[in-house]
């Protein structure tokens, strides 16, 4: 015969078991949303074939965000831009990286004459020379004339980012390019800051192969965005900073072509210069 305090305590038993279980669902449901929103956020900055371009972006360490930063609700802003100049994105491509010819001692500055406005560069060769002679060469090439920046980020993470040809997401030059100074002081606090020019990558945030995959792709970065230190900053904006807010101003739309979300103003490099100042 069960007494009445025996039948009290395995009450509580089965009520702390089963409190014990909800609890553990509801953690298994929230590591898996995680991973979800991890794998989603990775095509955000991923610069290239999608190999690796399961994890690449996220918004902290611990490769968490929101959704939105990559389906946000659409926006309905007028086009603030012109049409593009005459002439096709380039189809070219290399076997392997440009040799150096970049001087590491000397001042680079890039101008990207946009559809929307002047954009104007400072190139860091000196603590990112691979990043900055490749993208001297790809400019010298016009590698990046008539070439649309295809994403736009304007949620959690604010950042414009160009230099696909293909305007998919998935373009390279067909070389990659080493990470290269990823411990700038600048990047204080897991934050790159407005202004920064830095490489799209395929990291995922995992696995060393997936290291070394910056290709043609770079963001420009138009309000402090928290990323992890794992995207090569090679130059800061140093004009042009209204041009980019202008365009964050007209929104973005989700594009399936990218798995992202696009800038709704046509923005397109109508011509990209490298030159020393």
């Amino acid at each position: 015969m069960v007494s009445k305090d025996q039948r009290r305590r395995q009450l509580a038993r089965e009520k702390f078991e089963r409190q014990q279980q909800r609890r553990s669902a509801a953690q298994q449901k929230t590591k898996r949303r995680n991973v979800i929103i991890a794998s989603a956020l990775a095509v955000v900055l991923a610069a290239g074939a999608a190999a690796y371009a399961t994890a690449g972006l996220a918004g902290d360490d611990d490769r968490k965000s929101d959704q939105a930063a990559v389906d946000p609700a659409p926006t309905t802003a007028p086009d603030p831009c012109a049409g593009p100049a005459k002439g096709a994105p380039s189809k070219e491509t290399w076997k392997k990286e440009p040799a150096m010819s970049v001087d590491t001692a000397a001042s680079y500055t890039a101008k990207l004459a946009t559809t929307c406005g002047e954009i104007r560069l400072k190139l860091d060769a000196a603590k990112a020379p691979h990043t900055v002679n490749s993208f001297a060469f790809l400019a010298g090439k016009h590698f990046f004339d008539h070439s649309r920046c295809h994403r736009l980020v304007d949620q959690n993470i604010h950042v414009l980012q160009c230099g696909d040809p293909t305007g998919t997401g998935a373009g390279s030059p067909g070389y990659a390019l080493p990470d290269e100074n990823l411990k700038d002081p600048r990047l204080k606090g897991g934050v790159y800051p407005a202004g920064t020019v830095a490489m799209a990558n395929n990291y995922d945030g995992q696995h060393d192969r997936t290291r070394n995959s910056g290709g043609s792709q770079f963001f420009l970065v138009y309000q402090d965005s928290k990323l992890p230190p794992d995207y090569t900053p090679f130059g800061t904006v140093t004009g042009g900073m209204d041009v980019l807010k202008k365009i964050a101003a007209a929104g973005s739309k989700p594009d399936p072509k990218i798995g992202s979300t696009a800038p709704n103003a046509t923005v397109v490099i109508n011509e990209a210069t490298v030159g020393t100042s």
